[in-house]
């Protein structure tokens, strides 16, 4: 008896090693994954800011783009950008939001809500050129809005969009039930319940993902080339119905100029639109922290 106990304890002893070992494999697989990624990144990030921090100057920011790199800038790269975002923001967030609202609080669960449901999803892993050839055939020739900031901002609006409802569906789903039914209680309306409890409540994880997808909006580039977007422009736009570029524009046209000067524009060019991506993301953390705290 007293053998038999001690071979399962052997054999026991011999199971928690062979996970401790497996543990351990896998725990070296994950880090050296996560160190190679990691210099990967800080390599990225040196030759950038190397190359093309010597080129950043208030004249870069002002001048705009040249056929002489010593005169060259990115104003009108940046201000279209902004005219950009300026249609992306609102017509992404309003559908986006609206959509995740109807498919949570008010479409009935049944065959057509999953059907739309998994077409969302699916969308939301289509590549960008698909969405540029979806708004080169709706927007630019279909009614005639050609390569204008209204054009390129509905095309990436569309290439957003299902990001945006997932992430709000997402922040929607994780409000807790107790707080509706006691706003029904309470003599609420449906919609009462879902302004002044859902909403509030879900805003972090909806600013979060939004702001995410706006990120993505503003580093796509085949989109843009597949709508007609000009890559060099010498004015800004004075109407969301005027031609401009925008910054991913102007970075691909740097890069594909065989000057040198030329590159580490583009490098100074990348060097502003990360500068741009990490104050979206910060203002995603920004605004989760704040109303998660409250």
């Amino acid at each position: 008896m007293e053998k038999i106990e001690r071979i399962k304890s052997e054999e026991m002893i011999g199971r928690i090693d062979s996970r401790l070992v497996k543990n351990k494999v896998v725990k070296s697989i994950f880090f050296a994954a996560t160190v190679f990624t990691s210099i990967i990144l800080i390599v990225l990030l040196v030759r950038i800011l190397t190359q093309g921090a010597p080129y950043l100057s208030w004249d870069f920011l002002q001048n705009f783009a040249s056929r002489r790199p010593e005169q060259a800038g990115i104003k009108a790269a940046v201000i279209g950008t902004v005219w950009m975002m300026s249609v992306v923001i609102p017509t992404a967030a309003i559908l986006g939001v609206g959509t995740a609202i109807y498919l949570e609080e008010y479409a009935k669960k049944n065959a057509i809500t999953r059907w739309i449901q998994m077409n969302i999803s699916n969308l939301a892993g289509v590549p960008s050129v698909v969405f540029g050839l979806l708004g080169l055939t709706i927007f630019v020739r279909l009614f005639g809005f050609g390569n204008s900031v209204l054009a390129a901002g509905f095309t990436m609006a569309l290439l957003v969009l299902p990001v945006v409802i997932v992430a709000s569906q997402e922040a929607i789903r994780a409000v807790p039930s107790e707080l509706k039914e006691a706003s029904y209680g309470l003599g609420a309306t449906k919609w009462q319940t879902i302004f002044r409890v859902v909403l509030p409540y879900a805003i972090p994880g909806i600013a979060t993902g939004s702001i995410l997808a706006f990120s993505r909006a503003i580093g796509e580039t085949a989109p843009l080339i597949v709508i007609g977007i000009p890559t060099f422009v010498a004015f800004l736009p004075s109407d969301v119905f005027d031609s401009f570029t925008a910054l991913p524009m102007q970075i691909y046209n740097w890069t594909s100029r065989p000057q040198i000067e030329f590159h580490n524009l583009a490098a100074a060019g990348i060097i502003i639109l990360l500068g741009v991506l990490i104050v979206m993301n910060s203002v995603a953390v920004w605004i989760r922290n704040r109303y998660q705290s409250r």
